[in-house]
């Protein structure tokens, strides 16, 4: 593996900012000072540019295998890398959904060849595969998800006794998507009584109402608090659910943990009109007043890691009528862009989003070597320069499924450089696909 020389970069980790060199040899970071001189290294200039940890995204659905049409693991970890994203946890909702410790490894052979960012698989729980979850192995597999609210196939865990069984014996960290499920049927049905088939996305954050949210978030907290459960909560999507989770304890010691995701940092409710099925979410993308409650959660730690939750659909899906289209979008690509924007617009700090999107999250997950800028770890770094604009279109989008929910928004800041494991894998437009990502370990 070449031996990489970063000069004159400005650094933004572990709550600092300041100028540095950073020497990369087989794969880690071998020196951060000023001044490296590395004869024969690759050199690259970095003047002007900040150099940040590379962002590591607890969930992203990348819809491989039996999902292809929509995207697959090359494709998306390509947009990822583009993006900033240097590590990626995956779902489970997959085709078949990953329900097996077989179905689970083969997974991980298809991102050994064929992704350009580090991967990390959830094992899925169902009514009944308890026995398959309990042998997933903590210290190379991300965790456990739990579907707490409808999703596809045979992922909704809505037997009570089984949920508690994996609360109980889980032997790691166990996702949920939190939505009550009777609640949302309840509101449908209403919905449906009235205005029959004429539903419109403006109706679906009071489907998939606040209420449906708190009912389920609050009931997997019960059972964390009552089972001693490793519990992290994905996509917190209303004011009312932060209060569920604690901003004192330090973040190594939580058993509860939290995660926001950037579409329900950067949209509201008001955006429907103009952005109908393509900001459709579950949870639903919800009121102004949510929006600034979930940022407010982030900037004092009752929430404490911003994620994806990368899920595209395609055109064709997502121009049906409400109520046949899908819920999700494709986000890993902008991700990274749209917070810095945050900064550029006061909301966040720097330090703040690296510490949300990369410390965070390896202390979240006790993801070993990785999330930092420090000597003797792997060298997942990022490039950008906070003024060169750039304007999405459907043109540079690199998603296989060709659209993105932020199309026609400029963005201040772009991704230069991505290094992944040691590797220049991304560079001013152009990918080196010749390695792949690795697998990522935890330290349990």
């Amino acid at each position: 593996m070449n031996t990489l020389l970063i000069k004159a970069a400005t650094l933004v980790n572990e709550g600092r900012i300041y100028v540095a060199d950073v020497l990369i040899q087989d794969g880690r970071i071998a020196k951060i000072a000023e001044g490296i001189s590395a004869p024969g290294a690759q050199e690259i200039n970095a003047e002007g540019l900040h150099l940040l940890p590379g962002m590591i995204d607890d969930q992203v659905h990348f819809r491989e295998p039996g999902l292809t049409h929509k995207a697959d693991i090359f494709s998306e970890s390509m947009a990822a890398v583009a993006g900033g994203i240097t590590s990626f946890m995956e779902m489970p909702n997959t085709v078949p959904n990953t329900l097996t410790q077989k179905l689970l490894a083969d997974k991980y052979a298809i991102a050994q060849e064929m992704s350009l960012a580090n991967y990390s698989f959830f094992m899925g729980a169902s009514n009944d595969n308890l026995e398959e979850v309990l042998k997933t192995d903590p210290a190379t597999i991300c965790g456990i998800k739990v579907f707490m609210g409808s999703s596809t196939g045979n992922m909704l865990v809505d037997n009570a006794q089984v949920l508690e069984n994996i609360f109980k014996e889980a032997p790691m960290l166990v996702a949920t998507h939190c939505e009550d499920e009777h609640t949302i049927q309840k509101n449908l049905a209403a919905f449906k009584a009235e205005y029959g088939d004429a539903l419109t996305i403006e109706m679906h954050p009071k489907i998939r109402s606040a209420e449906a949210c708190y009912l389920s978030s609050s009931m997997a907290v019960e059972l964390a608090k009552k089972f001693n459960t490793r519990l992290h909560i994905l996509h917190i999507s209303t004011a009312r659910e932060i209060a569920l989770f604690d901003a004192q304890t330090p973040l190594a010691e939580k058993r509860i943990t939290a995660e926001a995701c950037v579409h329900h940092l950067w949209f509201n409710d008001k955006d429907y009109a103009t952005k109908g099925n393509w900001i459709k979410w579950n949870p639903a993308v919800k009121t102004a007043a949510d929006q600034d409650a979930i940022l407010k959660g982030l900037l004092d730690d009752h929430i404490d890691i911003i994620a994806t939750d990368h899920a595209p659909h395609t055109i064709a899906e997502k121009e049906q009528e409400y109520s046949k289209a899908p819920s999700g979008g494709p986000l890993v690509q902008h991700a990274l862009p749209a917070l810095l924007e945050m900064y550029h617009q006061g909301k966040i700090s720097l330090e703040k989003i690296v510490e949300k999107t990369a410390h965070n999250v390896a202390i979240c997950f006790q993801v070993a070597d990785r999330g930092y800028i420090r000597e003797g770890y792997w060298a997942d770094l990022v490039l950008v320069n906070l003024n060169d604009p750039f304007k999405v279109t459907r043109q540079n989008v690199l998603y296989k499924c060709g659209w993105s929910p932020f199309e026609g928004q400029t963005f201040q800041s772009e991704i230069t450089h991505t290094f992944v494991s040691g590797n220049l894998a991304y560079q001013r437009g152009r990918f080196m696909t010749n390695e792949t990502g690795k697998r990522l370990t935890f330290n349990r």
